[in-house]
């Protein structure tokens, strides 16, 4: 199949409902469920994360935007005739064998701690099954 053909088969409001889920998520992970254990494990203060550097609704544009790329990526990855159950199982797999052996690397070479590995990755795994779930189930 060209690209053409894949990109024209992608189903525009399923990626906006995947990215906007996985963005809900993200604020609830890094905010009420976790936020203060990443804090703490990044040795940032709450005056840190408000100070220099970009600002906080800039922030939250550029990770929209790349949310939305690789939801684009999983729906083209998975393709138009994918499932709900093959989209979690794509997803499950992209984040645990993909993106977790990666952030592995943040924990062996950089010395960060588990305890960030495991609250990263979670998240990564959570976001990716349910991506995967909405582009698998909504074509």
């Amino acid at each position: 199949m060209e690209p053409i053909e894949v990109l024209s088969s992608l189903n525009f409001w399923a990626v906006l409902v995947a990215t906007s889920s996985a963005f809900i998520v993200g604020w609830l992970w890094y905010g009420p469920l976790f936020g203060k254990q990443w804090i703490k494990l990044n040795g940032f203060s709450k005056e840190d994360l408000m100070e220099g550097g970009m600002s906080m609704p800039l922030i939250m544009i550029i990770n929209y935007i790349a949310t939305a790329l690789a939801a684009v990526a999983i729906a083209m990855f998975i393709g138009a005739e994918a499932t709900a159950a093959f989209g979690i199982f794509a997803g499950l797999m992209i984040a645990i064998f993909w993106i977790g052996t990666s952030r592995l690397n943040d924990v062996l070479y950089e010395r960060k701690p588990w305890g960030l590995f495991f609250i990263n990755t979670g998240y990564n795994v959570v976001i990716y099954a349910i991506m995967g779930a909405v582009l698998g189930a909504w074509h």
